[in-house]
């Protein structure tokens, strides 16, 4: 039992006992109560009072056992209402009813019997019907605002859990956009240096010059991705997120095409969009994305093809990369995490466009692997 409790405990003790000497006063002044109405009124008084602390544990139980008492003596009145009352706080207002009915009726053969010189019968049964509607509202009361403050705080936990799992699936989802983009940047400027660096190991004849120019671009390459990397691990770093994400875009696309010239590759770039500013944030930036995908499947899938590259704005920003397909399989320079293609059909649908891609024939009925995206 807690301290609040057994000390609620104590108070109603020593109200009920007040109660019944009240009683005790009040009939040994009006000269009707015998000294043998007395010790039999005591004698079942305290077991009366002394069953009172049980009722937080069985509060029904208590609560019928109090009905013998209260038809044998009006000295078990204080213990009756504190045991209707906490049975208020503690069960259904039916059942408190019910049991508040059943103690009315047992009472009255004994207000009849032995009624109070002043109230009578009638005065006596309206007091105890307001007394016992007292006592049951208010346990009612607390009853009902024990429950509220329950409700709340399980709608609290509940509130907090659910945001614990969406902070998780956010992160989780930030985690998948950072490694989006690690594996958009990472694999177009390692893929340029695996390939600057497969020229130096095969190309023997290659002039000191030459070999200088190779070095100096794979350093430049490796500079840009450490730069670019640092850029997007600053996101895991700050609060405001969105001032450090990268913002290479269609602008940027005439030095993303020259790089890939400089590795080797040949080019055919059809740009149709006069003014990149003019497109949402969304679709220039998934635009470069795909064109930079498309460059390095390419260099790694069909080293040596063409890659057709054709951008146009009418309804929809309409971009298409294409190269033609080897002549025999070639195994990649570079391991693949082939997540790339699903992430770039993430980006298309976040961006709310349509992505195919797959093998297509072209003008010259020759096979080629073609990645189409249209952007609103």
């Amino acid at each position: 039992m807690s301290a609040r409790n057994a000390a609620v405990d104590v108070v109603s003790t020593v109200i009920a006992v007040s109660l019944a000497l009240m009683v005790v006063a009040a009939g040994l002044e009006a000269g009707t109560l015998g000294d043998g109405r007395l010790l039999f009124s005591l004698a079942v008084t305290v077991p009366a009072i002394v069953l009172m602390w049980w009722r937080r544990r069985y509060p029904v139980g208590v609560a019928v056992a109090m009905l013998v008492p209260a038809a044998l003596t009006d000295m078990v009145g204080g213990v009756v209402l504190i045991v209707l009352f906490g049975l208020a706080i503690r069960r259904p207002l039916r059942t408190v009813l019910w049991l508040a009915a059943a103690h009315v009726v047992v009472v009255m053969p004994f207000t009849i019997l032995y009624p109070d010189p002043d109230l009578q019968v009638v005065g006596s049964a309206t007091v105890g019907l307001a007394l016992f509607a007292v006592v049951i509202a208010w346990g009612t009361a607390i009853r009902a605002r024990r429950e509220l403050i329950a409700t709340l705080r399980e709608r609290a936990v509940r509130a907090e859990s659910e945001a614990r799992q969406r902070a998780e699936l956010l992160r989780g989802l930030e985690r998948e956009r950072i490694a989006r983009e690690m594996h958009d940047v990472l694999a177009h400027r390692i893929s340029l240096i695996s390939l600057h660096a497969g020229a130096l190991e095969i190309r023997r004849d290659l002039s000191r010059e030459q070999v200088a120019d190779a070095g100096k671009t794979i350093r430049a390459s490796a500079h840009q991705a450490m730069e670019e990397l640092r850029e997007i691990l600053g996101v895991l770093r700050a609060s405001d997120r969105e001032d450090l994400r990268p913002r290479q875009g269609l602008v940027d696309l005439a030095e993303l095409v020259e790089e890939a010239r400089n590795a080797g590759a040949t080019v055919h770039l059809q740009n149709f969009v006069d003014d990149p500013s003019t497109l949402p944030a969304a679709a220039d930036r998934t635009a470069f994305r795909l064109v930079q995908e498309g460059l390095t499947n390419a260099r790694k899938h069909a080293p040596g093809t063409a890659v057709s590259v054709l951008l146009e704005h009418k309804e929809e920003l309409h971009v298409r990369i294409s190269n033609p397909l080897p002549a025999r399989p070639v195994a990649p320079s570079l391991p693949g995490t082939r997540s790339g293609l699903e992430g770039l059909a993430e980006r298309v649908a976040l961006a709310g466009g349509r992505f195919e891609h797959g093998v297509r024939r072209d003008d010259g009925n020759r096979p080629c692997f073609t990645l189409e995206a249209w952007l609103p």
